[in-house]
Parts: structure tokens; C-alpha cells; sequence
């Protein structure tokens, strides 16, 4: 077992998750994880939830569909029945993803009604039993991404005794979102927002757990917070909104900053490394804004953003839509006078 354990304490995922874009639904798909590796050769990408009954049960195995330019990568999945995850990890793992991560934060009613997501902060017993079957059906590294707490439950209390449980069966690694969820009474979208951030308490768990690798998650848009954040003691960052909305703030300098290697990245690069992508992609018979919809924000803050975005909205939708929609955003970046303030 130790040895076993030492082999993914070194995986590519440990070692990137230094800094980590979350795992957001409807956001982090293939496309999106392709396009912000061309961003960032470092940081750990992470795959929408995938529930665990939609794997094993329904054979959804569509679901696991990556590119092997994404890895270091994970995925995460969701669902509440140790063999069932079980089967789940094991189905990941054999599609090559570098980590396993299961989802303990998500609130949204759907989640709840399956008995997954944020509600298993009530349950960390069921919850390291899942751990600990994931772990003896695959090789890579089981994770786990959770709350300070949910609704009544008081934080201080209740978030010790479930990293107590979860690193007595074997996981090594967590992401905490430094924010309660509050199951009744507010929204998914309120939820990543309403309930105050409690950094101090996560730091109180890396001083309690020095030997359990966290990250922070909640509230944090820019390298220079997730730096911060890293120099005060915690082992890895993740960030989720900014990174979508904002991915060349966030991503193309990450791994100078954050990982002390390679360069910042030209996002006019970047589109241009898009477009083989963008090809195969439509070859398949997929839409040009599919993967469109995901680099909007690659100019956020920069002159001619306004345009990149309107074009790629209007362009992209239209039948038959193809790379020319890309170099024509692309051309009116290029040629918009750098006095001009963006929007």
C-alpha cells in the first residue's frame, strides 16, 4: 500500500495542483480544457461533474472524452454509493485520467435529490467509505472537493472531524471551498457568492492536518491573490469563475508565476494554435460555437474585446460557421489601436 500511495503522491496532478481550474458544470468541458491548456502547460484542469450512475449504469461513457493534450487532468465525479464509485474511478482511470476527485460541494437540488454533492458533509463515514473503495480499484489518486459545511452545521466543528475521517482512509489531498453551502433557502448561483468566505479556517486545517495537501477555493480572481494564498502556507489554489471568464489574466502567466517555469503566453498565439482543433472538431461534425463560446474572454480587459466577442457571438452561430469567423475576431484584435480603452 505504500507503495502504491508513493506513486501518486508524485503523479503530474499532485504536482499541478499547485494551481487548479475548477471543476465547473456546463463550463469545463473538453473544449474549454484544450483551450486553457494552450494557456497553461502547468496547471491541473478539471472535467464537469460526472455522476457515477450515468457512468455505470447508464454507459454514458461519451463523458470521459478528452484530448491527450488536456492531461495533467481530472475528473470528477459525483454520486454517494462506494461501488458504484468504485466502478465509476475505475472506468476513469482506464480512459487515462490522471486523478479522481469526488464532489462533496456541489448544492444544486439536482445533486441533492441523488444523495451526492454538498449534502455529504453530513455523512464523512459514507464518504471515506467511498474514498477507500475508489482508491483500492484504481492507481491514480483519489481527491476530494468539499465545503466548510452545510445549512445549521457549524464549520469549526464539522469540518475537522471530516478531514479526520477522509485522511484516516487514505485521502491525501483535498480542495476546500471556504464557503458554506446553504442546501435550503438559497440557489446554486447564490451559493457561490452569498455565504461569507472563511479563509482562516482553512489555514487552521493545514496548521491541524500539516500532512494533507490543501487547496483553497472560493473568492479568488487573480495570480496575485492565489500567491498569497500559497506564501501563507496552503499547498495549492483553485480558482473557478475568473479562470473562465478571464483565462489569459489567470492562465497565461500561471506558469512563470505560479510554477516558475516556461513564459507568458500571447493569447493571439493561442488562437492560432486553436484553429487544427477547430478543424478536426468541425470535420466530426460538431459547431464552430462550441468551442467558441469558451474563448470570449480570451481579451477581456484588452482593446478590442468588445469586438472579438461580438463577432465570435454573431459569427459562430450561423451554419456552416468555420475558422474564418475565428481570424476575422481575430483581425479586428489585431488592428484596434492600443490607445483604445476595452469594455
Amino acid at each position: 500500500m505504500a507503495a502504491k500511495v508513493e506513486t501518486k503522491i508524485k503523479s503530474s496532478a499532485y504536482r499541478s495542483s499547485r494551481l487548479s481550474v475548477a471543476p465547473m458544470m456546463d463550463w469545463t468541458d473538453r473544449h474549454c480544457r484544450y483551450l486553457h491548456r494552450l494557456l497553461s502547460a502547468q496547471t491541473l484542469l478539471y472535467t464537469e461533474m460526472v455522476t457515477a450512475p450515468a457512468l455505470v449504469r447508464g454507459g454514458a461513457l461519451h463523458l470521459l472524452k478528452h484530448n491527450p493534450q488536456e492531461h495533467p487532468v481530472a475528473l470528477q465525479l459525483g454520486g454517494s454509493d462506494p461501488d458504484e464509485l468504485a466502478k465509476a474511478a475505475r472506468l476513469g482511470a482506464e480512459a487515462g485520467y490522471d486523478e479522481i476527485n469526488l464532489n462533496c460541494g456541489c448544492p444544486s437540488d439536482r445533486v441533492q435529490s441523488g444523495t451526492f454533492g454538498a449534502v455529504l458533509m453530513r455523512e464523512p463515514t459514507r464518504v471515506a467509505d467511498c474514498v477507500r473503495a475508489m482508491q483500492e480499484a484504481v492507481d491514480v489518486e483519489v481527491t476530494v472537493k468539499c465545503r466548510i459545511g452545510v445549512d445549521e452545521q457549524e464549520p469549526h466543528a464539522v469540518l475537522p472531524a471530516f478531514l479526520e475521517q477522509i485522511s484516516a482512509a487514505g485521502c491525501q489531498r483535498v480542495t476546500i471551498h471556504a464557503r458554506k453551502a446553504w442546501l435550503q433557502g438559497l440557489s446554486p448561483k447564490e451559493n457561490r457568492d452569498i455565504p461569507p468566505l472563511d479563509y482562516a479556517l482553512v489555514h487552521r486545517m493545514k496548521a491541524a492536518f500539516p500532512a494533507l495537501h490543501i487547496s483553497i477555493n472560493g473568492g479568488i480572481t487573480s495570480l496575485a491573490q492565489a500567491q498569497e494564498q500559497l506564501e501563507a502556507g496552503l499547498d495549492g489554489v483553485m480558482i473557478g469563475r475568473a479562470a473562465y471568464h478571464q483565462p489569459t489574466d489567470i492562465l497565461a502567466a500561471a506558469d512563470a508565476q505560479i510554477f516558475g517555469t516556461g513564459r507568458i503566453v500571447d493569447p493571439t498565439e493561442v488562437v492560432q494554435e486553436m484553429l487544427p482543433y477547430v478543424e478536426a472538431h468541425l470535420t466530426e461534425g460538431g459547431r464552430l460555437h462550441q468551442i467558441t463560446r469558451h474563448m470570449l474572454g480570451l481579451f477581456a480587459g484588452r482593446p478590442g474585446a468588445r469586438h472579438w466577442r461580438r463577432i465570435l457571438s454573431e459569427g459562430a452561430v450561423r451554419d456552416q460557421a468555420g475558422p474564418e469567423v475565428i481570424l476575422q475576431a481575430l483581425d479586428a484584435i489585431m488592428s484596434m489601436p492600443q490607445v483604445e480603452q476595452a469594455v
